[in-house]
């Protein structure tokens, strides 16, 4: 398959959470034949990557993210031969794949590690981040857990702890040991060299950590303290890329996404910048940690449209002709954004292509989660009993212990937990919304009656069909790849606008994020739009108007 080079830079990607995907065999959990069986439907909407989350063999303690084999395929998603088809099947489609890299850490089952825990003067000991603790009982240092409670978990066999920034079955690897650095490469090279089309890399800037591991601030409301500062973009970070990208990366013509949080504009400048070899772009966090009080994600409060787009323009301008920007709002780990920063109810389907529009006129490559492109929403299940992450479990146990009340943090849930994103793709109104024909493995929205892919393929008016009209825009017009963004009416709260200057073109992007209709005040705005052309636009009559109506989105065309 012919690939230029930065073909990334005009691709849309396709997020896929096997789990929740597709169910072929009556499981009740997604598979890889599923997946196959929807290239077509994926390849239709015109995307044209697929970024799978992890697919290998794992206890499944947080859903694949603690791998047990790197190379073995999780036996309820299938076999290394469906995996080998699937490749096949989406390269004769010309699609991409993009596997995910989770590096940080693995399975506490992993080889590695049960070698690791035996002894002290186990080969594998160093291969994980081993220390004594303080001798009162407590481990080195005050870190916590991203998934709640403490960072460090004791070893009653070799009388030391190990840290794990998740889970305790995740327990983190140790970067600062070359043998562990050469089995990675080595098993990156197994997977390239099976035709696969780049990594996205999981929490890839905490891999590198301060080796004092100094105690981390406890914020108020919190019991431990944050040891962020100390393992993101840590001392050898860029060390480390480099040496993956002279030792893996350079070899083959693929597209690196860098998960990282905490990460600014001024060090992605640094990472995604062609001359550094490290990585082609980084998901930052940034936009999705604005609805929340500090930095906790689960102490809500509503988002503020005046930060939201500064911080958009922040990323746009300052990567710029250095770096190159991911462009989301939804992933496996952020809850439905209809549901977020829209309206899913009276507005589900017009809010869903503001949105859409809003994002994907911006410079970067676009990503869509499964379901965004129907419209999916947040979920509200009655019980805790129903819910399934890790996280959001350990967090309800925490905020109790800290005070807060049920209804409180079941708010908080239903705002931001990430099974919001997790239940099963709606294909269609029959039973589980198509997804299977047994008990699925985390209840079905129960919306799927009306919200279901089927009944957006039948709409010629769907969000579906509006996301395959975005993807051919950029396929289309140059302009959406290279031009300069300016953000327009900054100090707006209803009304994010901005322009895309290319040399012969202008694209005028004006997006209502409110029920209201709001009145165009702004001269310079209303004089260009009467001589321009509409590009697209998620009112039916798509006529030049004066105002927007309800979570409207236009785009112009000024030349």
């Amino acid at each position: 398959m012919e690939k230029t080079k930065d073909w990334w830079k005009k691709s849309v990607v396709y997020q896929i959470y096997p789990k929740s995907f597709n169910d072929t065999n009556g499981d009740g959990i997604g598979d890889i034949q599923g997946i196959i069986e929807k290239l077509d439907y994926l390849k239709n909407l015109g995307v044209d990557v697929i970024w799978l989350s992890p697919i290998y063999d794992s206890p499944q303690e947080d859903n694949g993210y603690d791998i047990r084999n790197y190379k073995s395929i999780f036996e309820q998603y299938g076999t290394m031969e469906d995996f080998d088809q699937l490749l096949i099947e989406m390269h004769q489609r010309d699609l991409k794949l993009v596997m995910d890299l989770v590096v940080n850490h693995t399975s506490d089952e992993h080889y590695w590690f049960v070698e690791s825990k035996r002894s002290k003067e186990n080969p594998y000991r160093d291969y994980y981040i081993w220390c004594d603790g303080k001798g009162n009982g407590e481990p080195l240092n005050n870190w916590g857990s991203i998934f709640s409670g403490s960072a460090w978990q004791y070893d009653e066999e070799t009388k030391q702890y190990y840290l794990h920034l998740f889970a305790t079955k995740q327990p983190d690897l140790n970067w600062e040991n070359p043998k562990l650095r050469a089995d990675i490469y080595e098993m990156m090279k197994f997977w390239l060299d099976k035709g696969i089309d780049g990594f996205r890399m999981d929490v890839i800037n905490f891999i590198s950590k301060d080796p004092l591991f100094p105690d981390g601030e406890v914020r108020e409301g919190q019991l431990y303290g944050d040891g962020g500062p100390y393992f993101v973009n840590g001392p050898r970070i860029h060390e480390f890329l480099k040496e993956m990208n002279r030792e893996v990366i350079s070899h083959y013509n693929v597209m690196t996404v860098g998960e990282m949080p905490g990460a600014s504009p001024e060090e992605t400048k640094i990472y995604t910048n062609p001359e550094n070899k490290e990585l082609n772009m980084v998901f930052t966090f940034e936009h999705m940690n604005l609805d929340c009080e500090n930095g906790d994600k689960w102490d809500l409060k509503p988002i503020d449209l005046v930060e939201l787009k500064k911080n958009f323009e922040k990323w746009q301008t300052s990567l710029y002709e250095v770096g190159w920007n991911s462009l989301y709002w939804s992933n496996h780990d952020q809850p439905r954004i209809v549901s977020r920063f829209g309206n899913d109810q009276e507005y589900r389907v017009k809010s869903a292509k503001m949105l859409a529009t809003c994002l994907h006129m911006m410079q970067g490559t676009p990503y869509i989660y499964q379901g965004e492109e129907i419209g999916m929403t947040n979920v509200h299940f009655e019980t805790l009993d129903d819910y399934r992450d890790i996280e959001l479990l350990n967090m309800y146990k925490e905020k109790t212990s800290l005070g807060w009340s049920h209804e409180r943090i079941m708010e908080a849930i239903y705002t931001k937990g990430r099974d919001n994103a997790r239940t099963p793709i709606q294909w269609d109104d029959s039973d589980n919304g198509g997804f299977t024909t047994g008990t699925p493995w985390i209840k079905v929205n129960p919306r799927y009656k009306k919200v279901n892919a089927k009944e957006a393929l039948d709409d010629p008016n769907s969000i579906y069909y509006y996301y395959q009209r975005l993807i051919q825009l950029r396929k289309n017009n140059e302009i959406i790849t290279t031009g300069k963004f300016e953000l327009i009416l900054q100090n707006d709260n209803n009304i994010f606008a901005y322009k895309r200057i290319g040399e012969k073109e202008t694209l005028l992007v004006l997006c209502n994020f409110s029920s209201q209709s709001i009145e165009l005040h702004d001269k310079e705005i209303l004089a260009s739009i009467n001589n321009a052309t509409i590009l697209i636009s998620n009112e039916e009559d798509k006529k030049v108007r004066s105002f927007l109506a309800p979570y409207e989105s236009v785009v112009y065309s000024i030349k």
